[in-house]
């Protein structure tokens, strides 16, 4: 198996429960030692409302105070077609366009059904294109609602071929409450890779029930060219009642083995996964940071400074 690559999602999905505004230079100094150490993409804010996510409240400032090829390599999330034309004017080209596939969420989510989510999206698509970036069609709830229950994957497939959303580059299938199997997820990268338009597949877990690392391997197996977790295991989704935190990205990296993930590289993410975490006073939930602070010396992945 190939190892997918990690788009790594703290200062979105994994700052959202927090409470707290990290200063943008806090922010800047994340996203250019995430990307020194070699991590492939980033997540690095979203366009909602900041009275109802504090944490995205300066998500426009950060954009601005990137360059253009960090941004080449980091994605922001979006629901309306307003929001990709705020974030593009402010230097954004990769726009994570979500909705839910329960109608339930989307409505606590975004305050729509799933339908006018899927007819808005070839104008933001159309926006996107206009200033030559690329478009994800995200979909939470892709397993299971926290209101409506098990969602049927036959949902999922039909917003998948909806001509309405042919324009996506990629297609993320989110795990929003952690409560998918290994068997469900690689069940349904398999059939969205094999029965929809041929797009990049990306993975979205949480790891509520501890499937996180299980359910990424899974989705990596039936094809997933992309997967998603937060350092530390921060993260969760402030409209789903029982979402908890992401998967930690240090554990699917040491599940993984991308070639750039170097003992060294775990070394500097731990030490910034610690940092954070510390200024957000939030848990850590990585088992791999935990592992890395061992005594086990002999084991050349133990961070020993």
């Amino acid at each position: 198996m190939t190892a997918p690559a990690l788009r790594d999602v703290t200062l979105r999905d994994g700052l959202q429960l927090t409470g707290k505004v990290l200063p943008t230079e806090y922010k800047v100094d994340i996203v250019r030692r995430l990307l020194a150490t070699g991590v492939p993409a980033l997540e690095i804010g979203s366009m909602a409302r900041p009275d109802l996510v504090p944490p995205m409240a300066n998500s426009l400032e950060l954009i601005e105070a990137l360059t253009p090829e960090e941004l080449a390599r980091c994605w922001v999330w979006v629901a309306t077609p307003r929001h990709v034309a705020k974030a593009a004017a402010a230097g954004a080209v990769n726009f994570q366009y979500c909705f839910s596939v329960s109608d339930a969420h989307n409505r606590a989510n975004i305050g729509r059904d799933t339908e006018a989510s899927v007819a808005a999206m070839p104008e933001a698509i159309r926006l996107a294109e206009e200033v030559g970036g690329r478009i994800q069609l995200c979909l939470a709830t892709a397993f299971t609602c926290p209101f409506d229950g098990p969602v049927d994957p036959a949902r999922v497939l039909a917003i998948a071929n909806d001509p309405r959303t042919e324009g996506a580059a990629d297609i993320v299938l989110a795990d929003t409450l952690g409560q998918a199997s290994p068997g469900e997820v690689g069940a349904l990268v398999a059939a969205v890779r094999e029965r929809t338009p041929p797009r990049r597949v990306v993975f979205h877990g949480h790891d509520t029930w501890g499937m996180g690392v299980a359910n990424t391997l899974a989705a990596a197996a039936a094809g997933a060219d992309m997967v998603d977790g937060a350092l530390g295991g921060l993260g969760g989704c402030p409209f789903a009642p029982g979402a908890s935190g992401n998967t930690a990205s240090e554990d699917i990296l040491f599940a993984t083995r991308p070639d750039w993930f170097t003992p060294a590289a775990l070394a500097g993410l731990v030490g910034l996964t610690e940092e954070l975490l510390a200024e957000l006073g939030e848990p850590n939930r990585s088992r791999t940071v935990e592992g890395a602070r061992s005594k086990a010396d002999a084991f050349a992945w133990v961070v020993r400074s």
